[in-house]
């Protein structure tokens, strides 16, 4: 049975040391590379495959900045979304709030994050996890302190060095066993406290053992105005470094992909990560968007590496109804992991119906959301059959994939 694992994005603070005056939204709604902070740090947990939900707690003067930022997410899931929750005096009465939002899902674990914590990398949300599936029931992501420390708490008493051999700085996310966390927090708000500022805190305090996760110096929290603009270089160093020009890339692999799903009764196809209301739907054990699923074999042979079917098997209980950008995104990673980049993507949708021309340009910008391509190098087509065979009979929907990617030369 596959663990079900939620995150708990907690936004209802007002930032004061952030100094926005009363016109201003709280730092979680400023501008971060175009977007709002939170957008940036919905867009960490949504796109990552082993989060099942994500609510957020917000204060409810913000809903309308919370509806913005939610759509200037990037994230293709973002059904995974919950509707917001009201937060509380207090960050402990807040966080409380959403944990007992989650109990209708019923998450084995929970991961809690600032949200103002917007550059959280994937490597340090999977160490969390990684820790709690381990049996660890409650986990921080820290980094070691390296800059010495001086203590000084009177003018009267000189300047201490404090020892920082096992000095952390604690980050988010704060992971932890959903229901012990719940616990002890109801426990503690039937003891009337009210003022943990860190969740871990109070599961110390709750009897809990907690163990430490890498965290990571980039994944910083807007606290002061001048992060902002920290947290706008670090954005793009990570894009310089993550995305090598295509011309310094002189491998040029070209790879194509086929799929076809039959059609059931329904209310809806999914291609290209869109819902195309329609009288039937796509079989299969996944989503089965086969536009998704053509485009992930050509990227996955470009690089010689299998098929969907391998990396993704249906006899896996774990794929039954996942939603297929994840397959994509993972096609994507490998290519990454060989120092190269997606270049490319043509995909052509063989079928009767439904029309795919008004919703052509839709399915282009999901593409390039999943892919994080300009859509100028995104191609979506649509053809029928001329009524014959299975697609022209409307049996089922096919699609053919082309991509391109761009490699360093390796030696085999």
């Amino acid at each position: 049975m596959t663990t079900q694992i939620a995150a708990l994005i907690v936004a209802a603070g007002r930032g004061r040391r952030f100094g926005a005056t009363d016109r201003e939204a709280p730092k979680q709604y400023h501008r971060l590379a175009g977007r709002p902070v939170l957008s940036h740090t919905l867009d960490a947990f949504l796109s990552h495959p082993r989060i099942s939900h994500v609510l957020v707690v917000i204060s409810p003067d913000d809903l309308p900045l919370y509806e913005h930022a939610a759509e200037r997410c990037q994230s293709t899931r973002k059904s995974h979304l919950l509707p917001p929750e009201t937060g509380g005096e207090s960050r402990q009465i807040s966080v409380h709030n959403g944990l007992t939002a989650l109990s209708a899902h019923t998450p084995d674990l929970v991961l809690i994050h600032d949200g103002a914590r917007p550059l959280v990398s994937r490597a340090v949300i999977e160490g969390v996890i990684g820790s709690l599936e381990n049996g660890t029931s409650a986990c921080l992501a820290a980094t070691p302190v390296f800059d010495t420390l001086k203590r000084k708490s009177d003018k009267k008493i000189p300047l201490e060095t404090v020892d920082r051999t096992s000095l952390f700085a604690a980050q988010t996310p704060q992971g932890f066993a959903y229901a012990k966390i719940l616990k002890a927090h109801e426990h503690a708000a039937r003891q009337g406290l009210t003022d943990f500022t860190d969740d871990t805190g109070l599961a110390e305090w709750a009897g809990l053992s907690v163990e430490l996760a890498p965290g990571d110096t980039d994944n910083l929290k807007i606290t002061m105005r001048g992060d902002l603009q920290r947290a706008e270089r670090i954005l793009k160093m990570t894009q310089l470094q993550s995305s090598p020009p295509l011309a310094s890339l002189p491998d040029i692999r070209v790879g194509s992909g086929y799929d076809v799903h039959a059609l059931e009764p329904g209310d809806g196809v999914i291609l290209c990560g869109i819902k195309i209301p329609f009288d039937r739907k796509l079989k299969g054990h996944s989503d089965a968007d086969v536009a998704l699923h053509a485009v992930t074999d050509a990227i996955l042979g470009a690089i010689a590496d299998g098929d969907i079917g391998m990396h993704f098997p249906p006899s896996d209980p774990q794929w039954k109804g996942a939603a297929s950008d994840q397959f994509l995104q993972e096609a994507i990673q490998r290519v990454e992991a060989l120092g190269g980049r997606l270049a490319h993507i043509d995909v052509t949708i063989v079928c009767e119906a439904p029309k795919i021309g008004p919703h052509r340009d839709a399915l282009r910008q999901s593409m390039a959301g999943i892919t994080q391509l300009p859509l100028n190098r995104i191609s979506v087509k649509a053809t029928t059959s001329e009524k014959l065979g299975f697609t022209g009979r409307s049996e089922g929907i096919a699609a053919m994939a082309s991509a391109t990617v761009r490699l360093p030369f390796i030696d085999a």
